[in-house]
């Protein structure tokens, strides 16, 4: 049976929660990530990885919020980013409520784009939270605090480029990149590396796809699994 909720009837829905009362909420955005990843990108991974750790922990994984806030590419093509984070604070606190009513016991915001502004607002949903509703506990992580040492957290670049290939690797077309050396800052159009923070994703990685995809979801499961009630 799958994971994805919105593909659940209610019955379904019923008996996965009595096994395991945890819903995973992934987070991301509609995002410029160069020429060579989808702008769903911070989305598509965490659903992913949601979906992987669901296999291994239970519970369900809820539909991906494809609005974020933060970051520096928010003029890019392609881009809608909230310029603050009211509106989906207000969103995941109103879900958050309907879910508790509902009787679930445990939530993972876990969101695949990791600016500042974003990871804070999570973490200020989950402690204002936390503060007030003890029935259902709420844990804010991101793709980021999965704290990869080979590969440490870009945007477009190296890590996420191989995060994406390792989830599917045919949304991932190096053949788009220039090959041509950097000789203008990276936001500027003409670079051959427009609009990417971090390692070149043209330079071979030091694991696969696959391996950081694994890495990545056994620490997941391992968060979700620690706190459950």
């Amino acid at each position: 049976m799958t994971r994805q909720i919105e593909r659940l009837r209610p019955h379904q829905i019923r008996d996965a929660l009595a096994e395991t009362s945890l819903i995973y909420l992934p987070l991301g955005t509609i995002e410029w990530h160069c020429h060579h990843l989808p702008v769903g990108l911070d989305g598509l991974t965490a659903h992913g990885l949601c979906l992987r750790a669901a296999e291994v922990t239970g519970g369900l994984v809820w539909p991906t919020l494809y609005y974020g806030t933060g970051g520096d590419h928010g003029d890019f093509p392609w881009t809608v980013m909230m310029p603050e984070a009211a509106e989906i604070e207000a969103l995941l606190t109103f879900t958050l409520r309907r879910l508790r009513d509902l009787g679930v016991k445990r939530v993972i915001l876990f969101s695949g784009h990791f600016a500042d502004s974003q990871l804070e607002m999570i973490d200020r949903i989950a402690t204002g939270w936390t503060r007030h509703n003890p029935g259902l506990s709420v844990e804010p992580l991101s793709v980021n605090r999965a704290q990869v040492a080979e590969l440490p957290p870009d945007h477009a670049g190296l890590f996420e480029t191989t995060l994406m290939s390792g989830l599917a690797r045919d949304l991932v077309d190096l053949g788009a990149l220039s090959s041509e050396p950097e000789t203008v800052h990276r936001f500027d159009p003409l670079s051959p590396l427009w609009g990417i923070v971090g390692t070149d994703p043209r330079l071979k990685p030091p694991m696969t796809g696959e391996d950081l995809v694994d890495g990545i979801t056994r620490w997941l499961a391992s968060r979700a699994l620690a706190g459950r009630a």
